[in-house]
């Protein structure tokens, strides 16, 4: 991330969560990065970010396209890093079919209502990510790559929700799961606030359906 802006974040199911959260607290504790807990950021992967951006224009949209989505399966598959001013360095998910369009197709929704996507976000440019650590010494890359090893790759699950963050620090504006209609989340109350029994229904028929 940069040094601030506005993100609109895919968030994962709560074991795969887990993993990640397993991956930030190994590098934390051996004093390589701990920056994304310090900003109580989420693992997450991000799907448009901009410095600068209406919230409330925003939500409308989410909210309506995560209305039309399913949970989708993701499969964090590849280490790497992005060794630039931030030097990140991430678990990647395997490029999908159903991720790719899933990201196409909110592009799509956000340039009908007159919202740029810039260069990198486009759908031909964009490289989705779950970061792990940022800014870690340059010195200390090869040693987060091997503590990146031991991880037992891939991890699979499922991205559930969709929200808009300001950073940093991190603050949520709204959250909205997949797959739910107006009348659970219409008001943009975070998921993890108030999961109410249809939201919890419906996703488990849809994770578990024949």
């Amino acid at each position: 991330m940069s040094e601030g802006g506005y993100a609109i974040e895919l968030y994962f199911d709560p074991a795969l969560e887990n993993q990640v959260l397993k991956a930030w607290n190994v590098l934390a504790r051996r004093q390589i990065s701990s920056q994304l807990i310090e900003i109580e950021s989420r693992p997450h992967i991000t799907l448009y970010s901009t410095p600068f951006i209406d919230p409330t224009k925003l939500e409308s949209i989410i909210k309506t396209f995560a209305s039309k989505q399913e949970p989708l399966p993701l499969s964090l598959s590849t280490i790497g890093c992005l060794p630039n001013d931030n030097n990140i360095l991430f678990l990647a998910p395997t490029p999908s079919l159903s991720l790719l369009q899933f990201h196409s197709q909110l592009c799509d929704a956000m340039r009908k209502e007159g919202i740029e996507i810039s260069e990198e976000y486009r759908p031909d440019n964009w490289i989705p990510y779950c970061a792990v650590a940022q800014d870690v010494p340059k010195a200390r890359m090869g040693e987060s790559l091997c503590v990146l090893r031991d991880l037992k790759l891939p991890v699979a699950g499922y991205a559930m929700d969709i929200g808009l963050v300001e950073f940093s620090p991190v603050r949520e504006f709204f959250s909205f799961v997949l797959g739910v209609p107006f009348s659970c989340h219409g008001i943009g109350f975070a998921r993890s606030l108030f999961p109410c029994q249809d939201c919890i229904q419906h996703n488990i028929r849809v994770l578990y359906a024949a």
